[in-house]
């Protein structure tokens, strides 16, 4: 009985993550008595989440050799479909801006569908997605690669395109790329180099991190929790009417699809089907939610909260059916 339990919580721990995270949330709601406590409760979750995305991250690079790093054919594939589609969506946005073309002005109509798609296009690769793919049976270590040069590349690319978009924001190419870099070093780089520096220094301590993978699955489906809450917080607070959540909703879900389906065709031919979509289709969306509320329309972050659920919802039937 507790084997089957254990199994039953194991096998749908996604699905209770995402149910529990949104519900906790719907459940404040509904006792004002406790929203006094909501600032305090914000600044947990916030604090929480980095750090879990930190020994997720920690216990990933633990079990990857820096030799295993190498760069694959998938990796410019994936890259290029990211960025090119994000800068397609961006210039045209920057057109309609200063055309006088009907089709412009129906652009702008629906500028913020239009972003939503950026947002969900250039978010960088979850650092949860090396335990997704580990358990997937794919190699973490190709996951990881492009997770570093994903992230690198919107370090870049999407301070480039602030000024652009928002050219009253006042926000330059600098003050945007060291705030992206700030919030990129500590969860992608400081882990890399604290997991090589144990395993040179201390490799009994190396050796039994290592060994518990598993554990970085459990850290993830608290992280889930977490971000699903934040996510409804976002959702629900955005003030939108129904018909606007919807159009974001519906984008959000088609970036996720294609995503996921294109990835599997980039990495087909060298054998990578599994790390190519994961690392394309699994998105760091409390990242995108940060660079939406951050840099762009704050309604835009919406969409990262729709594309938390849409990724969790795919993560959750690939474990299931591989599970079977």
């Amino acid at each position: 009985m507790k084997a089957r339990l254990l199994k039953f919580f194991k096998d749908w721990m996604l699905v209770i993550g995402m149910f529990t995270g949104a519900g906790a949330y719907l459940v404040y709601m509904q006792i004002p008595s406790i929203h006094t406590a909501g600032p305090i409760l914000e600044i947990i979750c916030r604090k929480t989440q980095p750090i879990l995305l930190f020994l997720m991250l920690f216990i990933s690079f633990s079990r990857i050799e820096p030799r295993q790093l190498k760069f694959r054919k998938w990796h410019l594939h994936n890259l290029l479909l990211q960025v090119l589609s994000f800068l397609a969506l961006c210039l045209t946005v920057v057109w309609a801006m200063h055309s006088n073309n009907p089709a412009a002005a129906w652009i702008l109509r629906h500028r913020v569908l239009f972003e939503s798609a950026m947002l969900c296009m250039i978010c960088p690769t979850a650092t949860a997605c090396a335990v997704v793919t580990g358990k997937l049976g794919g190699d973490m270590a190709q996951v990881v690669m492009y997770t570093i040069i994903i992230n690198l590349a919107v370090s870049i690319v999407v301070p480039l395109t602030v000024p652009l978009l928002y050219p009253q924001a006042g926000i330059s190419f600098i003050a945007a790329f060291s705030r992206i870099l700030a919030k990129v070093f500590p969860l992608l780089i400081m882990p890399c180099l604290t997991a090589w520096a144990v395993r040179w220094l201390l490799p009994r301590v190396h050796e039994w991190i290592a060994s518990k993978m598993n554990l970085s699955f459990y850290l993830w489906s608290v992280s889930l929790t977490i971000a699903v809450m934040m996510s409804t917080r976002a959702i629900i607070k955005s003030g939108v009417g129904i018909w606007t959540l919807a159009g974001i909703a519906i984008v959000s879900m088609a970036c996720c699809i294609f995503q996921f389906w294109t990835g599997r065709l980039n990495g087909k031919r060298s054998g990578s089907r599994i790390e190519a979509s994961q690392a394309l289709g699994q998105k760091n969306t409390v990242f995108g939610i940060w660079m939406g509320y951050t840099f762009w329309n704050p309604l835009v972050s919406v969409a990262g909260g729709f594309y938390t659920i849409w990724h969790n919802v795919h993560n959750t039937r690939q474990l299931y059916k591989r599970a079977q």
